[in-house]
C-alpha cells in the first residue's frame, strides 16, 4: 500500500475554512521524488451530504496549473484569475494535480499564458483517451489509488525538467519572503531582473503577470488573516498591500472573496 505524505495548511485558499471543514474534506499530498520537478502537490475533496443539502465552495486560485479529474468533468485548467465556485451535493470527490509554477510549459510546449482562464480536456496535452484516463482514477479504492492512478498517467508524458522552473521557484520565493514587495519594480530590484524580463518570463511559464501574482499573493494572506479572526484595522491592512486607500482593498477584496473584509472576518469568526 502507498503512504502518502500530507501537505501542512491545506485551507489556503478556501473561503470560510471553518465552515468548509464541516462539509468536506481536504487533503494534499506530496508527489513522489521522480515528479517532484514538475508537480508541487496532489489535492483531493471528498464529501457525503444529507439528501436536499447543497453546498456552494469558493476558492482563491493562486497562479497554479491544475489537471482535475472529475466525474464527467475531468480537465486541465489553466491559471484563473477570478475566484472559482464549486457546488457540493450528494457524496463525491475530486483529485487534482497542482503543477509547480513554470513546470506545465514543458507539457504545454507553448507560452503558458495562452490557456489562462481556460480548460482544455486532457487529450489536448496528452495522448490519451479522456474517459478512459478519467476513469481509471476515479475507480480507484481511495486516496492513496487515486494519488497512484494520477501519478501513473503523468510518468508516461513526463519531459525533461525545464531549468527555468527552478528560476521561477526562486523569484516567487522572493514575493513570499519579502511582504513589502507591492510593486513590479520592487520584486525586480530585489531579484536584479528587469520588469520587462519578469514579464516575459511570467507570461510564457506562469500564465499570469507579476503584477497580478503579487496583488493575488498579498490578497490571500489577508484573507487568511481574517479567516483568523485578526484584529488588524482594515486601513493598515490595505496599506500593508499597497493599497493607495482602503476603498479600492475594500473593492478587490469583495470581488475575489465574495465579501467585504469586515464582513468576512465577521462571517468566519461567528460561533
Amino acid at each position: 500500500m502507498t503512504t502518502l505524505q500530507s501537505v501542512p495548511r491545506p485551507t489556503r485558499g478556501v473561503v470560510n475554512p471553518a465552515a468548509g471543514e464541516k462539509v468536506f474534506r481536504l487533503e494534499r499530498y506530496l508527489p513522489d521524488a521522480d515528479l517532484a520537478p514538475f508537480v508541487e502537490h496532489f489535492w483531493l475533496v471528498a464529501w457525503t451530504l444529507p439528501d436536499g443539502v447543497v453546498h456552494v465552495q469558493r476558492t482563491l486560485p493562486r497562479h497554479a496549473i491544475h489537471l482535475v479529474f472529475d466525474e464527467g468533468r475531468t480537465a486541465i485548467f489553466g491559471v484563473m484569475t477570478g475566484s472559482f465556485e464549486y457546488t457540493l451535493q450528494g457524496s463525491g470527490r475530486v483529485l487534482g494535480i497542482s503543477f509547480r509554477p513554470g513546470a506545465f510549459r514543458a507539457f504545454l510546449q507553448a507560452e503558458v499564458q495562452s490557456i489562462t482562464d481556460r480548460q482544455l480536456p486532457l487529450s489536448a496535452v496528452f495522448a490519451c483517451d479522456d474517459a478512459q484516463t478519467e476513469r481509471s482514477v476515479m475507480d480507484a479504492a481511495d486516496d492513496a489509488g487515486m494519488v497512484a492512478a494520477a501519478s501513473a498517467f503523468l510518468r508516461r508524458a513526463l519531459p525533461t525538467p525545464d531549468p527555468a522552473v527552478e528560476r521561477i521557484a526562486t523569484i516567487l520565493q522572493v514575493i513570499d519572503d519579502h511582504a513589502d514587495i507591492t510593486q513590479v519594480q520592487q520584486l525586480a530590484d530585489h531579484t536584479g531582473i528587469s520588469v520587462r524580463k519578469l514579464q516575459l518570463l511570467f507570461k510564457d511559464y506562469i500564465g499570469a503577470s507579476p503584477k497580478w501574482i503579487i496583488r493575488r499573493k498579498r490578497l490571500l494572506d489577508a484573507a487568511d488573516l481574517l479567516a483568523q479572526g485578526s484584529a488588524i484595522s482594515l486601513a493598515e491592512l490595505a496599506q500593508q498591500l499597497g493599497y493607495y486607500d482602503q476603498a479600492h482593498f475594500t473593492t478587490d477584496f469583495e470581488k475575489l472573496v465574495g465579501k467585504p473584509p469586515s464582513d468576512y472576518r465577521v462571517s468566519c469568526n461567528a460561533r
